[in-house]
């Protein structure tokens, strides 16, 4: 298994879910394959043959050291949390809670990624979740006419993206607050189009692209002390 796997020199595409959600772990926290093979005591071609073997099926060691050096749990490597809303673990002995700066919450906020959207409606609030991207400072995203999310034009809405740690027991969350509106001018329509990073995960045809202007951008976090 070792030799077949040392054939492949270079990093190639993960497949199978737990091929997947190793090699999208270790890259959230800016690890190589040969970093995160060290320090979970195995040899980076068996981690290359775990992330690209969809029929790899690791021992309960295996997993525990490779959930060890990517400050995870096994639950989540092997997908058992799929199906369920996140936070479920217990809260630290001493966590530590404190404000963001808006610069912190900026750049959480990153490029990209999927937030929830608070639209105000008649019968009360609805909160949806959106595909979105960050563009000169303000929040992006696309949807169709008729749909929740563009229902948000014309109106001051909130926008909401967090991160969620089960095996450390912290996090952080970002609100977005200001007016939201419809992107009509074509040229800036082209724009978003050509840099905005990825399409809607919901499919479709969804051109009706709209733009939230941060008035208010406050965060917090929470960490073991």
């Amino acid at each position: 298994m070792t030799e077949r796997a040392s054939s492949h020199a270079a990093e190639g595409s993960p497949k199978g879910d737990l091929g997947r959600r190793i090699t999208q772990r270790r890259t959230e926290l800016g690890l190589s394959r040969q970093e995160t093979a060290a320090q979970a005591g195995m040899s980076p071609a068996y981690l290359q043959y775990l992330e690209e073997r969809p029929p790899a099926d690791p021992g309960a060691g295996t997993l525990l050291r490779l959930a060890g050096a990517l400050k995870t749990t096994v639950w989540h490597l092997t997908g058992g949390d799929t199906e369920l809303p996140p936070g479920l673990g217990r809260a630290a002995r001493t966590p530590r809670f404190r404000e963001l700066t808006e610069a912190e919450c900026r750049s959480l906020l990153s490029t990209h990624g999927v937030g929830r959207l608070a639209v105000p409606a008649d019968s009360g609030p609805v909160v949806v979740p959106v595909n979105y991207s960050v563009v000169d400072g303000g929040i992006v995203f696309r949807t169709e006419p008729g749909t929740v999310p563009a229902q948000a034009d014309g109106q001051r809405v909130a926008f909401e993206t967090d991160r969620i740690d089960e095996a450390f027991s912290e996090g952080w969350s970002v609100l977005v607050r200001g007016p939201a509106t419809t992107v009509t001018d074509p040229d800036e329509v082209a724009r978003l189009a050509e840099q905005v990073y990825s399409t809607p995960w919901a499919g479709g045809r969804r051109d009706l692209w709209l733009r939230i202007e941060p008035v208010a951008v406050t965060g917090r976090r929470i960490t073991v002390a």
